[in-house]
């Protein structure tokens, strides 16, 4: 069991780093070490040089952490992928194995699905 996720209770929300749609299973990671498969979304707390190597291989990024000028905005957005930075309580609300859909315009997760193997 999960004793940092919260029940879920409407979208994360933050600030919009990058615009963009997309819709898929998301991966919380902690370090740039993580299992990490190629078009997850990423979710993480912070982002640092070492996470390159996981965003090249994300279709989407959603950092706790950060501003429009912070490594993970910048980063997204030179990949052209979908960003969302600032949510605070992305890597508490969020699970691995949730599909997700990430609005990079509007700064908004919502969640479609949640993984329920995850919660139980």
């Amino acid at each position: 069991m999960h004793d940092k996720v919260e029940i879920y209770d409407g979208p994360v929300s933050g600030i919009p780093a990058n615009g963009g749609l997309v819709e898929g299973t998301l991966r919380v990671v902690s370090d740039s070490g993580a299992e990490f498969l190629p078009g997850e979304i990423l979710v993480c707390r912070t982002t640092d040089p070492t996470s390159a190597s996981l965003m090249l291989l994300a279709s989407a990024v959603i950092v706790d952490i950060g501003g429009a000028l912070s490594h993970g905005a910048i980063v997204a957005r030179e990949l052209g992928i979908p960003c969302i930075v600032n949510t605070k309580i992305g890597t508490k609300r969020l699970v691995s194995g949730d599909v997700v859909r990430v609005d990079g315009g509007s700064g908004t997760v919502e969640t479609i699905a949640v993984a329920l193997s995850s919660r139980q």
